[in-house]
């Protein structure tokens, strides 16, 4: 590789030590050109990649070849750190509408308990969302109010998107089809209501984007004005 400072010698030429001794010679000599005037003739010149990946020829070129910037995130780089864990992941936010979908089946306990689980979640989000702005705000003095904006603002919109609006649309869906299909068809009761429960099941991935937008708007129009957070739902952060 071509370091700074470094003569790349002609292929079967003099050494580089010689080549070297030549750069401080006369200043009429071409560089890479030793006392016996060998310059490689008769070779066909080659490319070298030198350190940081620029091309240096192989006659012999003087080139002061600067090494590759430091790494974004690197220790001393100068740039940005890299990003730390990603947030919790949302599906245990989900529960509740499992549970709501599972409800003409399970006892009632097993669907209270899918709600505990989803509201565990949300707390949890909440407190992971203010950790994250203690440290991102670390040198600010508006640190404590920024945290706990945070706080606030991941708590409501994962209550009311992860949990209380999903949980009712899926109970109100699953509660409909049971009863349409009680007065429309003659299925055994089991039937109607595992066909319930697929139904509930199979509607949460179509729920999720739209409640998502609504509760945005809804902050957005609201409570955001409050504390200046308007377009950046914990969802996305």
């Amino acid at each position: 590789p071509g370091w700074p400072g470094r003569i790349l010698p002609a292929p079967g030429c003099c050494s580089p030590a010689l080549l070297q001794d030549e750069a401080r010679g006369p200043p009429h000599r071409a560089a890479g050109t030793c006392r016996s005037g060998c310059t490689g003739a008769g070779r066909t010149p080659r490319a070298g990649r030198g350190h940081g990946g620029r091309l240096t020829s192989r006659l012999g070129t003087l080139e002061q070849i600067q090494p590759p910037p430091a790494s974004r995130g690197a220790r001393g780089g100068g740039g940005p750190v890299h990003p730390g864990p990603p947030d919790p992941s949302r599906p245990p936010g989900y529960a509740n509408e499992v549970g709501e979908s599972f409800r003409a089946i399970v006892p009632v306990s097993l669907v209270w308990a899918s709600y505990g689980v989803a509201t565990a979640y949300v707390t949890a989000d909440a407190i992971d969302k203010g950790k994250k702005a203690a440290v991102t705000h670390a040198p600010d003095a508006g640190k404590t109010a920024r945290v706990g904006v945070a706080v606030v603002d991941t708590f409501v919109w994962q209550s009311l998107a992860s949990v209380a609006i999903p949980g009712f649309t899926i109970n109100r869906l699953c509660a409909a089809s049971l009863y349409l299909l009680g007065s429309l068809t003659r299925w055994p009761l089991p039937l109607r209501k595992w066909t319930t429960t697929a139904l509930g099941l199979s509607a949460i991935p179509f729920i999720v984007k739209p409640i998502d937008r609504t509760v945005d708007f809804l902050m957005d129009s609201s409570i955001r004005k409050l504390y200046g957070t308007e377009g950046e739902p914990p969802s996305s952060s």
